[in-house]
């Protein structure tokens, strides 16, 4: 783009291969939810000059930093809150023209998806973003009851979630995600099986579900501490997260990541290309990027991002590079946490029988199924994705110390 030319990069940097996906945070919402620990301010109105205008120097300094001589071709576009809708039925339509300034994709290819809290997905919301080229929408619903919405601090009660979803699909899109959350304390009295299945039957061709955490900076870490709130317990847990996967898995959701499920033809390739380790930039104050094997961060806070914008300074809040031990290890945790799995090749990092016990206590244990020459874990395996997963650290971090001795 002509707006990079020219420039020097702060750090000389050269990537080796450009994104083919992009992030764009929106850190705006009525309200913070009482769960909620992400960048974001409450607004009613979004700045949306003020933001746009910092996105263009934050793009302004990935092109000179990295040098890349014409706007790289994008696969996804992916906009994430905070809460995108917010933007309005005009907003995306700038945020469209501002990216096209610095990057390509095909219209008929791009999978561009827009996150939107069931309030303000407006009829006029959704035809402006089928217009500009949004042809993804994910839905906060969490709940379809009116006691775990209030609970949670969400704006929306379960009318306007299940009008938001009929209306998605009305103005017509085809590919409509619903989040789900699950995990709530005993106390609140609702059905969570009712919960997945009115999800189905409103049209999702994609569902999200996610266990409630509580998180120390939030109102809700807050209140657990004081022991006035009690999350959920262990196995309600694991009950509410396996009934999940056998009720949608039932009725022709594939389980394609631990949290996520699709209808055929319908997964999300923005989250594939985090799994399987494909380069992409993310953009907006709290957002990462991953360009391997590099990873950089943005300064947090909206007020921070737009003073350093507004002053010409480094977006930047830090960088990293992993070394190859490192890559490896995520590599892994990053295949054992899809369907895809990882081939045992993947794991001769470790002593042929460390690897041998590994796979037949975990197979044992029904946690993991080998599918041909790859090995995957199974619902109950991805129950425990974190313990197992630095189970499998400790095990080549072990090994390697020995080889080193």
């Amino acid at each position: 783009p002509p707006h990079a030319r020219g420039m020097k990069g702060p750090t000389g940097v050269r990537w080796l291969a450009p994104p083919r996906s992009l992030y764009v945070h929106v850190p705006f919402c009525r309200q913070r939810c009482h769960y909620c620990d992400f960048s974001l301010v409450r607004s009613a109105e979004p700045p949306i000059v003020a933001w746009l205008d910092a996105l263009g120097r934050d793009l302004t300094e990935w092109f000179s930093d990295a040098g890349w001589a014409r706007g790289p071709k994008l696969e996804t576009i992916y906009v994430g809150g905070g809460t995108p809708s917010l933007l309005g039925a005009t907003g995306m339509r700038e945020l469209g023209n501002l990216l096209h300034e610095w990057f390509r994709w095909d219209p008929d290819r791009i999978e561009w998806t827009a996150e939107a809290n069931p309030r303000s997905l407006t009829g006029a919301v959704c035809d402006a973003w089928l217009a500009t080229g949004v042809n993804r929408i994910s839905i906060g619903v969490q709940s379809f009851h009116d006691g775990a919405l209030e609970w949670l601090g969400r704006q929306h009660d379960s009318a306007e979630a299940a009008a938001s979803v009929k209306r998605a699909r009305a103005a017509g899109f085809t590919d409509v995600s619903i989040d789900l959350m699950f995990g709530l304390p005993p106390d609140i009295s609702r059905d969570w099986p009712l919960e997945v299945e009115r999800a189905v039957e409103l049209g999702a061709t994609h569902v999200s579900a996610y266990g409630l955490a509580v998180e120390a900076r939030t109102a809700l870490g807050k209140w657990v501490e004081l022991g006035r709130r009690f999350p959920c317990d262990e196995n309600s847990y694991a009950v509410e997260y396996l009934l999940a996967s056998e009720l949608l898995t039932g009725v022709g959701f594939g389980q394609y990541e631990v949290s996520n499920f699709a209808q055929s033809n319908h997964e999300s390739l923005h989250n594939w290309h985090y799994w399987d380790g494909s380069g992409y930039v993310g953009i907006g104050p709290s957002a990462h990027s991953f360009l391997p094997p590099h990873r950089i961060w943005n300064v947090h806070r909206w007020d921070a991002y737009r003073k350093a914008a507004e002053a010409g300074s480094s977006l930047r809040a830090g960088r990293e590079k992993a070394t190859p031990e490192q890559a490896a290890l995520e590599r892994l945790w990053l295949g054992l946490r899809t369907r895809r799995g990882i081939a045992g090749t993947e794991l001769d990092m470790l002593s042929e029988d460390t690897r041998r016990r590994l796979l037949e206590d975990w197979t044992g244990a029904k946690w993991m199924e080998q599918d041909g020459a790859r090995w995957r874990l199974t619902p109950a395996g991805w129950l425990l994705l974190d313990k197992l997963a630095l189970e499998l650290a400790d095990k080549v971090e072990t090994e390697q110390r020995r080889a080193a001795t």
